[in-house]
């Protein structure tokens, strides 16, 4: 073992420490990782930056706008309007008319706009039909999930992938590559969560404030609201008594829900962290002032937020030019185009370019505002995900791993390589980030490949499902945040109905992918 794999491995384990600590962002602990290793030699400046360029990390960028034109379009609210029903009914028949649709909406948008679109609206319908609301947000985090493993933009941890498989020279993945996959897992998934969640979820549990306490602050003009923090709050990491939040929102801090505890005592010694849920005491005028605010995920308060009139021909305008993306990348993809029309790659960058495009200048999304949109901290750590996987290889970190994955396999061979390698960045994703976590098992995919000599493929698929599957904790993905505490959840509520989440898409995995992309030799 050189100096240089070491080097790499001391610096991969101390982004582990940090990310698992959630001290900084995730984006400035790549980033300090990859100067790290620029200023001692492993990598080039040239390799620093090289991700910053990738096409499939512009496009993630992209399709951020699309998502929020989708969204303020107000289309995807008035479709699950109609799906909830409006008369008594059981939470599995709820489930069946809700989870597929919202399958299908995320496997084409981003997942966070559709858990903010639906959570809050799923929240007050239950209440209003007498349903228990936890039996519905994590449900539908997990179709959130389940939807991206679909397609190529589903996820933006099937971008990555597909950015890393385009710089080392390889096709890339086709808009619906994943589906082959991904449709068995998210059929089986969703009749698991629907025949299941009944026993596995908690009731739903009271809140801390007493009904008393709730109309007494509705005699002085206000209310009870929940919002998620999110990453553009400007008091996080802070502790709440050096953030006057009353002064800066005009609303009084009750409770604050972190980590799957709730607090309210000594709340001015809490440091917030995104993703806390806080519930407040505001009048009229906070929804109305921060309801479409950037610095919260999420907001509800037991009635429908009033957002701004949006014309009609916005939301139908705003579904066809997605459908418009979706048909032409997968058009465009096809023999005949690519002939025909030899200077243009007619892909997903194309026509996600185009159609944030078209979505600015109709004002589907306010075009002065569109950089509030994108998450920048999710960009810069994809675009240090590529350098790092650079860094794996340049030092022989990753074939020394990849040899060490040989050897364990044994006498399973790939299949057993496919099977520990899914694992282990299963395992990552659930502590650290799903973009990070394929960053890391890129590059171990692509040499493990190599020492068995068969198409790098399978494993590459098998890393696009493992780094995006995290169902057993709320911090391996951001819709299990957001519900986390908005339905009042435990830490323990999602490893019971997620570990055996976890297993199904799993086994279901390993057995299916080597089926459908053979380990093929390669000379």
């Amino acid at each position: 073992m050189n100096f240089e794999i070491i080097f790499v491995l001391l610096g991969l384990t101390g982004m582990l420490i940090a990310l698992i600590l959630d001290k900084m962002r995730p984006g400035i602990v790549l980033l300090t990782l990859v100067v790290v290793f620029m200023a001692g030699g492993i990598i080039t400046p040239q390799q620093m930056v090289a991700g910053f360029s990738n096409r499939g990390m512009i496009t993630v960028a992209l399709l951020f706008l699309v998502s929020e034109g989708v969204r303020q379009s107000g289309a995807l609210t008035t479709i699950v309007k109609k799906l909830l029903p409006e008369k008594e009914t059981t939470v599995t028949k709820a489930q069946l008319r809700l989870l597929p649709i919202v399958s299908a909406f995320s496997a084409f948008l981003n997942n966070t706009p559709v858990v903010v679109i639906f959570a809050p609206i799923v929240k007050n319908w239950a209440k209003k039909i007498g349903l228990s609301c936890t039996k519905f947000l994590i449900p539908l985090s997990y179709a959130t999930i389940l939807g991206g493993l679909c397609t190529l933009i589903g996820t933006s941890t099937n971008l990555v992938v597909h950015g890393m498989m385009i710089d080392r020279g390889l096709p890339g993945l086709k808009m619906f590559d994943l589906a082959f996959i991904g449709i068995p897992i998210t059929i089986i998934g969703l009749l698991f969560i629907i025949l299941t969640s009944k026993k596995l979820l908690p009731a739903e549990r009271p809140d801390n404030f007493e009904e008393e306490e709730a109309d007494a602050a509705a005699g002085n003009g206000q209310h009870i609201v929940e919002v998620v923090l999110a990453s553009r709050f400007p008091g996080l990491k802070r502790k709440l008594k050096s953030f006057d939040f009353k002064r800066r929102y005009g609303a009084e801090i009750r409770e604050i829900r972190q980590g799957g505890q709730v607090i309210t005592q000594n709340l001015g010694e809490v440091r917030l962290q995104e993703g806390d849920t806080l519930v407040l005491l505001a009048d009229d005028s906070f929804t109305k002032t921060w309801g479409d605010s950037s610095v919260f995920l999420m907001m509800t308060n037991g009635k429908e937020i009033p957002g701004r009139p949006v014309p009609p021909w916005k939301k139908w305008t705003a579904l066809a030019l997605l459908l418009v993306m979706i048909v032409g990348a997968t058009i465009g993809e096809l023999p005949y185009f690519q002939e025909h029309f030899p200077n243009v790659k007619m892909d997903m960058f194309f026509f996600a370019s185009v159609t944030a495009v078209v979505m600015a200048w109709l004002k589907i999304f306010p075009p002065k505002k569109y950089t509030k949109y994108i998450s920048w901290d999710i960009l810069i750590t994809i675009a240090c995900a590529f350098a790092i996987s650079a860094a794996m290889e340049e030092s022989g970190l990753a074939a020394l791993i990849a040899n060490f994955i040989k050897n364990v396999s044994g006498s399973l061979g790939a299949w057993g390589a496919l099977a520990l390698l899914y694992f282990v960045t299963l395992v990552i994703t659930e502590l650290i980030t799903n973009n990070a976590a394929a960053a890391l098992a890129f590059p171990l995919a692509l040499e493990t490949a190599q020492k068995f000599g068969v198409d790098p493929m399978p494993f590459f698929i098998a890393i696009c499902i493992a780094a995006s599957a995290g169902f057993a904790t709320p911090i391996g993905y951001q819709t299990n945040l957001i519900v986390q505490g908005a339905g009042n959840y435990k830490f323990t509520d999602f490893i019971k109905i997620g570990l055996p989440m976890d297993l199904i898409v799993m086994i279901i995995s390993i057995t299916l992918i080597p089926l459908i992309w053979p380990f093929v030799s390669v000379s």
